[in-house]
């Protein structure tokens, strides 16, 4: 590093294309000095030489991109580049909107210091011109008009005004309707600083803490099934930044506020202030009888320079989101929310929230029942009443949260078997050369160049991504499972009973790759290990060293020249029960963690041991007590670990912890009506180790007590 003041610095997300084609996101340094703005693959120490850097002067540019989808995240992208050098410029991006502007306004302020020096000096800078978003119908953004402002800055030289304009995208498209602008703009000129305009709204009536409003326009044209615009009014004890994170969700974060909702996912993403999405609301207006609604609409955001944030909603027609079985297509005429921020009350942020929808619901006959339409409207209107609970009720919020991931959808059309066959497998064909590469250009490179980012985006499944960050590889040399025998039956019959099977580790949350910069989390993926046999046994005394039984899974496994790994879940009691689980591989990868695990001593392995466990199906209080918190084993309970010949067992007694020992008496008594997970892991602590994996997973259903038996051991030979 250089000897120039540091202004800022921190981690931050990479964002680019590389020279084959294909993005990259992964996480890097970035130190913005005086006059230099560069970023390093780790936090620098000493001299290190940066991977890039960009020098900083009255010429540069903040470009906001607004929000891309990359690997299955939701990044806010900023480009900053010098006008004179448009093509020298660096790239970055936050997973949340907060860290996004504090850099924003530090790049900014470093520009701004260099051009009022220049202006102190007598000499001539290219001046930023304010073009508000509010002046016209479509504005453009620095990226897609840029040649347009050039031209303008040049001729305008001599004026030293430093006011930036706002980039909100290629602007709202022509069919949407900006609501907001009125309202903004009445807003501004009333000291009152009133929401909302007596001319043209009424206050219907005040529900769930929120001022409900209907226009007063005349609307005679509109279908029967089209009420008036109504919109809700409410304040939330939050930042704008966190209100509209969590108003540009669609996953499951999305239910725990609005009532409405039920599931949503990516159609097509236009630009970074623009997206099609594709809705399907939960409404609960005699559902028996009445078809489900659905949405497919483009979505436009925007921030404003006063810190407030403008979401708008329009129906539109898309090839890749056609009507769906079972639904009725609604349609939306106008809606969205406005999110400005008010003065903070007793050092907590307050936020006015404002969402307005004017929505036809479609379907023959609904036009008729004037309570349908307005019963999920104002359903639809209390997802504010969700956010002011959802805030409330959060005692902390210490860290930003991430902008919750979308999850992209390819064809909402319902495609024939042949077509979708066809479709999965050249998108799997294409995913798979392209990892490769990426990993070889990942491992071996510090290559971090920018490239233009085109609007089109990889088409990758969530799915698809998560399974490639699990580096999900089949094995080269399969097992034979049948060579294994345990006395509980293996059955992958959903309803079975007393049996078991492997659970899809995608259903864990494993530490990912930059679990250490964001602690992000992913889908378990593959394991390393074959769970190929599980035993259910029962004795007057505690059982240890199971393995050491003549016919064992672990036995055959050391016959036959394969590692074995065995973890014997010790249950105590008036009878003592085991359950033990035998995970098998070909071998080791020396130096990898799990070999390290296995060969290193019983502190490290205490201090690693991870077990994820989940109960699917079972008793409301069953599923509280347990959870599905990981937890060590060897910090929670007493953990014996057996190095034998090409195998490893742990013991575990449950019965050494007075927590677990009351948890389990409470699931001992109602174990038959139970569905069980479990994931077996190493924990991950450094970016070498991550991303973590899984070492296998089971499920185990409604397991009968009396199906245990007493096993044959052969007596422990003497130290």
């Amino acid at each position: 590093m250089s000897n120039s003041k540091v202004v800022y610095e921190g981690w931050m997300v990479r964002y680019g294309r590389r020279k084959i084609g294909r993005s990259f996101i992964h996480m890097r340094y970035f130190v913005l000095e005086s006059r230099l703005l560069a970023y390093y693959k780790r936090k620098p120490q000493d001299n290190v030489v940066p991977i890039k850097t960009l020098v900083i002067d009255g010429n540069c540019r903040v470009e906001d991109r607004g929000l891309k989808t990359q690997h299955g995240h939701m990044v806010y992208v900023l480009s900053i580049y010098n006008k004179k050098e448009k093509y020298h410029r660096i790239t970055m991006a936050a997973f949340n909107i907060q860290e996004a502007l504090i850099w924003k306004e530090k790049i900014e302020s470093v520009i701004d210091q260099h051009q009022e020096s220049l202006v102190a000096n007598g000499n001539k800078y290219v001046s930023f011109e304010y073009k508000s978003g509010m002046d016209s119908g479509r504005n453009a953004s620095s990226s897609d008009q840029e040649s347009q402002y050039s031209a303008a800055e040049d001729e305008e030289d001599s004026r030293p005004s430093l006011m930036r304009r706002t980039t909100i995208g290629n602007g709202p498209p022509e069919s949407i309707l900006d609501w907001t602008q009125e309202s903004s703009t009445l807003a501004s000129q009333n000291t009152n600083n009133q929401a909302f305009s007596r001319k043209h709204w009424r206050l219907l009536q005040c529900q769930n803490g929120l001022r409900i409003f209907e226009e007063l326009l005349e609307v005679d044209f509109l279908p029967k099934s089209c009420s008036r615009a109504m919109k809700a009014v409410g304040v939330v004890e939050a930042s704008c930044e966190e209100i509209f994170e969590l108003v540009m969700s669609m996953d499951g974060t999305r239910s725990e506020w609005d009532c409405s909702f039920q599931d949503g996912s990516l159609v097509e993403e236009v630009d970074g202030h623009t997206a099609i999405l594709y809705h399907r609301l939960q409404l609960d207006w005699f559902p028996t009888f009445v078809w489900p609604r659905d949405l497919c609409y483009v979505r436009y955001w925007r921030r404003n320079d006063d810190g407030s944030y403008v979401v708008l909603f329009c129906s539109r027609e898309h090839e890749n989101c056609g009507p769906q079985p079972g639904y009725v297509r609604a349609h939306i005429e106008s809606g969205g929310f406005n999110i400005s921020p008010l003065k903070p009350r007793n050092g907590r942020p307050r936020t006015q929230v404002q969402h307005l929808m004017q929505i036809d619901l479609k379907g023959w006959g609904v036009g008729y029942v004037s309570s349908f339409q307005q019963h999920c409207l104002l359903q639809m209107l209390n997802s504010v009443a969700g956010l002011r609970e959802y805030f409330a009720q959060t005692d902390e919020r210490i860290a930003p949260p991430r902008i919750p991931v979308m999850v992209n959808m390819a064809s909402c059309s319902v495609p024939t078997k042949k077509s979708q066959k066809i479709n999965l497998t050249s998108v799997h064909n294409r995913s798979q050369s392209l990892d490769n590469a990426a990993k070889m250009m990942d491992e071996y490179s510090d290559e971090d160049e920018d490239f233009q980012i085109p609007d089109e985006e990889v088409a990758y499944t969530i799915e698809q991504e998560t399974k490639r960050t699990a580096f999900e590889e089949e094995p080269v040399v399969e097992i034979d499972l049948s060579l294994f025998s345990g006395n509980l039956r293996r059955d992958d019959n959903e309803n079975s009973r007393d049996c078991w099977r492997i659970s899809d580790g995608n259903n864990f949350k494993l530490r990912s790759k930059r679990f250490c910069y964001d602690k992000s989390k992913m889908p378990g993926g593959k394991p390393l290990m074959d769970l190929v046999a599980v035993d259910w046994f029962k004795d007057t005394k505690r059982m240890d060293h199971v393995a050491r039984r003549p016919g064992c899974a672990a036995q055959v496994a050391s016959q036959k020249g394969h590692f074995c790994l065995v973890f014997n879940l010790q249950v105590p009691g008036s009878t003592n029960y085991s359950m033990v689980f035998y995970f098998v591989t070909k071998e080791l990868a020396e130096g990898s963690l799990l070999q390290r695990f296995v060969d290193g001593d019983d502190e490290f392995r205490n201090s690693r041991m991870k077990l994820i466990p989940s109960v699917p199906k079972g008793s409301w209080i069953v599923r509280q007590s347990v959870g599905s918190t990981p937890c060590l084993l060897g910090k929670a309970v007493d953990c014996n670990y057996i190095r034998g010949a090409n195998y490893l067992e742990v013991d575990v007694d449950i019965g050494s912890s007075t927590v677990a020992n009351g948890v389990l008496g409470l699931v001992v008594g109602v174990i038959t009506s139970l569905v069980v997970d479990m994931a077996f892991l190493v924990q991950a602590n450094t970016t070498d180790e991550l991303p973590e994996r899984l070492i296998g997973a089971v499920r185990v259903s409604h397991l009968e007590l009396k199906s245990a038996i007493v096993p044959k051991l052969e007596p422990d030979p003497e130290p």
